[in-house]
């Protein structure tokens, strides 16, 4: 696939088909006051919508608490008018019993998404409205107390465990996501609002045909990426803000031998007119062990990030990225290189399966201040493979001399990569060369 393929993408999605009445919360017993748990009114509007073939979930200005999970059914939309706040409980308790779900890459039942849907058909979040995800003395407080339960987990992956034995809760300290939908067709995300998740905030799992558009995004603990699209395809994000503690965007496909049993790819997804600040902003792993392939990404503007453009893996996921494209990228500011391979990227269990990552093309970006341009790290195994890099310069008024002339070497052979085209590629205005 090309360039010329994304007018074809973007116009084969097909958008949620949601019937056109209307549920009021309010009707059901529902009541915005920020105290008075709203969930049981909230899952009546749903349940009977669905029930009766579908319709939109409406929640009016004011504060709707809710102890627990909101799960979505098929036709429904549940959204949100300007001036309602969706608040979620700080108790962890409040989202059990568990759920299918993926963590990091691997299946298992935990504690369930604040928003989650399975096997749902036609379903839709939108509106102008606001989700707290109020994490603070709950949730947030986990990601140091993790470790054991996470490898133990990745044990059960290794040894390809049956998913019903994989079961995480209480004593386990691992976090669900804000919103999931989870094998899932015809999604819309839209316009909302969202803020203080517990992890991953809007994750599409095994999903086809999905719309990730207009939303806001300010949610800075660590893990908290902006839209973790994982074994989905057909997928457009555009027109969003996102402020995040950790990756902006990411496309992912499952971890190690769990993302092989499923052999599922992430594929034909389109990224454009995003802005982008905080942690890292365009990413492609770590997981990506069921391959990520024909992703376009343009017309993104980043402000302050950590890196701008991130390839990782490493040798225990297999798996294999390639055709990718990127062009049209302004960045404000890139603290570590702009351009970045990673296939040592930590997490290393048993090794022994290379990850691919090969025909990437990225053109026409300007930074204004960055760390370096461009870091790769390729594997003897499997070098880098065919990457053109074409148009893209950048500035950093820290580089002169020596400092300056070593950075705009890159030595292909110590990378392990092949077939890289630089072309007009400049740091401070000198071109970048191959030793």
């Amino acid at each position: 696939m090309t360039w010329d393929d994304v007018p074809y993408i973007v116009s084969s999605i097909r958008l949620p088909e949601i019937p056109g009445r209307v549920y009021s919360v309010a009707d059901y017993g529902g009541v915005a006051d920020g105290q008075t748990d709203a969930r049981p009114a909230i899952m009546d509007a749903i349940g009977e919508a669905n029930k009766e073939g579908g319709g939109k979930v409406v929640l009016g200005k004011g504060i709707w608490y809710v102890k627990g999970p909101i799960h979505l059914l098929s036709n429904v939309e549940l959204h949100l008018e300007k001036g309602a706040q969706l608040k979620f409980s700080g108790d962890p308790d409040d989202y059990l019993p568990q759920v299918l779900t993926r963590w990091e890459g691997t299946e298992l039942f935990n504690y369930s998404p604040f928003i989650y849907a399975y096997q749902a058909v036609n379903v839709a979040l939108t509106g102008e409205g606001f989700l707290d995800g109020n994490t603070g003395e709950g949730f947030a407080n986990w990601r140091p107390m993790q470790h054991e339960a996470k490898m133990r987990l990745r044990d059960m992956g290794a040894r390809q465990l049956p998913v019903y034995e994989r079961v995480f809760g209480e004593g386990d300290y691992l976090r669900p996501s804000m919103i999931q939908f989870f094998s899932c067709s015809n999604v819309k995300v839209e316009d909302i609002t969202i803020v203080d998740s517990p992890f991953w905030v809007v994750h599409l799992v095994s999903s086809n045909n999905a719309i990730v558009r207009g939303i806001t995004v300010d949610s800075r603990r660590l893990n908290n990426d902006g839209v973790d699209v994982e074994s989905s395809s057909n997928v457009l994000i555009e027109h969003n803000r996102f402020t995040t503690g950790d990756d902006a965007i990411v496309i992912k496909s499952g971890r190690d031998a769990d993302g092989w049993r499923l052999g599922r790819p992430s594929e034909r997804i389109v990224i454009r007119n995003n802005y982008m600040k905080g942690h890292n902003a365009l990413a492609i792993g770590s997981e990506m062990s069921g391959g990520v392939r024909n992703v376009f990404m343009e017309n993104n503007t980043l402000g302050d990030v950590r890196g701008s453009l991130y390839f990782k893996s490493n040798e225990d996921r297999g798996g294999i990225v390639e055709n990718i494209w990127i062009r049209n990228i302004e960045v404000v500011n890139s603290r570590r290189p702009l351009i970045q391979f990673r296939t040592n990227y930590h997490g290393l269990r048993d090794g022994g399966h290379a990850p691919v990552f090969r025909d990437i093309t990225i053109e026409n970006v300007e930074v204004k201040n960055v760390g370096a341009l461009i870091h790769i790290h390729g594997l003897a195994e499997e070098p880098i493979n065919n990457i053109e890099v074409r148009d893209v310069h950048g500035i950093n008024s820290r580089l002169e001399g020596d400092t300056l002339k070593n950075a705009l070497e890159i030595d292909t052979g110590a990378t392990h990569i092949t077939n890289l085209t630089l072309e007009n590629v400049t740091l401070n205005g000198k071109k970048i060369i191959q030793k």
